[in-house]
């Protein structure tokens, strides 16, 4: 499939059981709950935050497909991390296979901000991170393209950072040094709480659950507490 180049949580926070989509369901329509919109899903072992760069090399036929319907219509698809399954599907030779991946059902809408063939023939991507938004439902195209009726969840609310907060930036500051950081080109606010937080969470030496734990906070002070945390307990 494809491999990278470097408390808005409900039940287990799994995706729901794979289901084929409402007959007659449009994207856009809105029902007694929230605006459901349908997009396709790109389950991997990262987490990717808003603002983030994630670059991919796309070589499975389901996703060079969904890049080139994304790149016409001008349009994302989503990130969510895995529970269970691999980024890329094993068929036999009897032409069965593990089945569909298991992945949590909060992520982030991606937007494929650059593309170019590379060096080895294959076709590499970066994508930007969006929004969050939350599966409702899920299910599996003929090609094995994942696809999800999600809705977008609330922006995460402006806040300023506080003094106690300086050894995070530090931190920050530190790692955007690194060669294969400046690469990313990041674009951070060191002023507003949810760019730091965001940042240091996709850079941050953690386990992507962890990454994925951090994700679906809504306050960005409550993601700055939980990194000073974090920060404190990889330094022991």
């Amino acid at each position: 499939m494809t491999s990278r180049d470097t408390d808005d949580t409900a039940g287990d926070g799994s995706n729901p059981a794979e289901s084929a989509p409402t007959a007659g369901r449009k994207a856009g329509v809105v029902s007694d709950g929230p605006e459901l919109l349908e997009i396709p899903l790109f389950p991997l072992r990262t987490v990717l935050f808003s603002g983030g760069q994630l670059p991919l090399k796309i070589f499975e036929a389901r996703y060079t497909g969904m890049v080139s319907s994304c790149l016409k219509q001008g349009i994302g698809f989503g990130v969510v991390l895995l529970r269970k399954g691999g980024e890329t599907r094993h068929v036999s030779e009897a032409g069965s296979d593990a089945g569909p991946p298991v992945f949590f059902d909060v992520g982030t809408e991606a937007s494929i901000v650059d593309f170019n063939q590379l060096s080895d023939g294959v076709l590499g991507i970066v994508a930007q991170g969006g929004r969050k938004f939350r599966v409702h439902r899920t299910w599996e195209q003929p090609d094995r393209l994942m696809m999800g009726e999600v809705s977008y969840l609330p922006d995460e609310p402006k806040a300023a950072l506080g003094d106690e907060h300086a050894g995070l930036v530090d931190i920050l500051q530190e790692l955007v040094q690194h060669p294969m950081v400046q690469k990313l080109s990041l674009d951070i606010d060191f002023a507003d709480a949810r760019s730091v937080g965001w940042r240091l969470a996709e850079l941050l030496p953690i386990e992507p659950e962890i990454k994925q734990s951090l994700l679906q906070l809504h306050l960005p002070k409550e993601r700055l507490s939980e990194l000073t945390r974090l920060v404190n307990k990889l330094r022991a």
